[in-house]
């Protein structure tokens, strides 16, 4: 028995053959996609179906494969050396990496959670309830979930939000989407468009964040997930990845078949917020899916986004620090890790209270994310040939196709969001 071993409970050593197994370790996977596909991505999905119809559906379809090279990744890395990204990058290059890497995941972090609690006051707004109180509502929810649980407890909840996600698909079929002009609009892709470059660097930026790594590594970490559970977190991380790109897809395929359909100048349509999105919905797909169905996968996306993303901060800054970094320690044992969580969170509803014209940087939070793609990507690949078990390391062509598409991703990404820079 190894050290890691020994100090991990028997019931979460010993689970039971098969789906049983899956069910047991499944969690850090499906819950980062579920808060990939959160309120600035919903938003980003929405503009390119809208400016520029399914030519941005390729894009979305493409990015599943690439979504789950860089998320294993974090398993692979979780799992065989039971360290989280930031304690992992601090032993391997040194605390000044360990820093550079933080602070873009703090840069990242207050960027998401502008977005998450501007897509909850948007949807309480088109309800008839106040910013004020959707914020206060929506923090106190979030302390509690984190404050007053175990790790198991608060993946269950972070589920249990997502699953509001699962919306959007009826939105998706309720828009009843030409089949020819869906084709057709695949195989188009306008490249020497700065605009639509824009908004591929966005959408790259909308699915592989920062948060994203710092979480699952995280997460996995924190779970005591073993070697021999690396089979099923890669098939928890599969299935999410597939997930998060469908919402994305489905988000886009609604936009651009009602949206499209109902304003004739759609292309320079502004929508910067959720309650733009929705009241465009509403004169195609009525009331009840414009309005309450949409507005209730907005809610989980931004909840269970709102959670992950703290929380990464949280596990980030401990690792990189060296102070205690558990959800399996009581707040008074773990002070600063369950303080970051609450000053992210709480600072987060305070900035978009007093600055609600802040939403309207959804979009350039995602390119920001695109931006810093070298430096995101660059640290996990590098993690992967030389922090791992040698054994475990990447090797052969799968190492070359890791590299490729690292490189392929931020490039575009970056590319993109260069070109498209005076479109802000």
């Amino acid at each position: 028995m190894d050290e890691r071993t020994a100090h991990v409970p028997k019931r979460s050593r010993i689970f039971s053959p098969g789906w049983q197994t899956f069910l047991a370790v499944m969690g850090p996977g499906i819950v980062v996609m579920l808060a990939d596909t959160d309120v600035g991505s919903i938003i980003t999905a929405a503009q390119s179906g809208v400016q520029w119809g399914y030519r941005l559906l390729l894009l979305q379809l493409l990015l599943m494969p690439v979504l789950y090279i860089v998320q294993e990744l974090t398993v692979r890395l979780g799992i065989f050396t039971g360290k989280g990204h930031g304690e992992l990058i601090r032993n391997t290059f040194g605390a000044g990496w360990a820093w550079v890497s933080v602070s873009g995941l703090g840069v990242a972090t207050i960027g998401a959670l502008i977005t998450e609690f501007s897509g909850v006051a948007g949807v309480g707004e088109l309800f008839g309830v106040s910013r004020a109180v959707s914020l206060s509502i929506s923090t106190a929810l979030l302390l509690a979930v984190v404050l007053t649980g175990s790790y198991r407890r608060v993946e269950r909840v972070a589920i249990a939000l997502g699953l509001f996600e699962l919306a959007f698909f009826v939105v998706a079929w309720r828009a009843h989407p030409q089949s020819a002009e869906l084709a057709a609009g695949l195989v188009h892709m306008p490249l020497q468009d700065s605009a639509y470059l824009y908004l591929v660097a966005a959408n790259i930026g909308a699915v592989i964040m920062p948060w994203m790594i710092f979480y699952q590594q995280s997460a996995v970490a924190d779970k005591k997930l073993q070697p021999c559970h690396y089979r099923h977190a890669q098939y928890d991380t599969a299935f999410g990845s597939v997930i998060a790109q469908a919402v994305m897809a489905a988000v886009l395929i609604a936009a651009a078949a009602t949206i499209g359909k109902v304003h004739a100048q759609a292309a320079s349509a502004s929508l910067n917020s959720i309650g733009d999105i929705t009241k465009m919905l509403v004169p195609a797909l009525g009331p009840s899916v414009g309005r309450v169905v949409f507005g209730l996968g907005t809610i989980g996306a931004a909840m269970v986004a709102a959670i992950v993303v703290s929380l990464a901060s949280a596990w980030g800054f401990g690792e990189v620090t060296g102070y205690r970094h558990s959800l399996e320690h009581h707040p008074l044992e773990a002070p600063w890790f369950y303080g970051i969580y609450a000053v992210a969170v709480i600072g987060g509803a305070v900035i978009v209270d007093l600055v609600p014209d802040l939403v309207a940087l959804n979009i350039g939070v995602e390119v920001m994310n695109a931006l810093m793609l070298p430096l995101v990507l660059g640290f996990l690949v590098l993690l992967a040939f030389k922090a791992l078990p040698a054994k475990h390391r990447l090797k052969g062509p799968y190492a070359w196709l890791v590299v490729a598409v690292s490189v392929l991703t931020a490039g575009l990404g970056v590319y993109g969001g260069i070109t498209g820079v005076h479109l802000l």
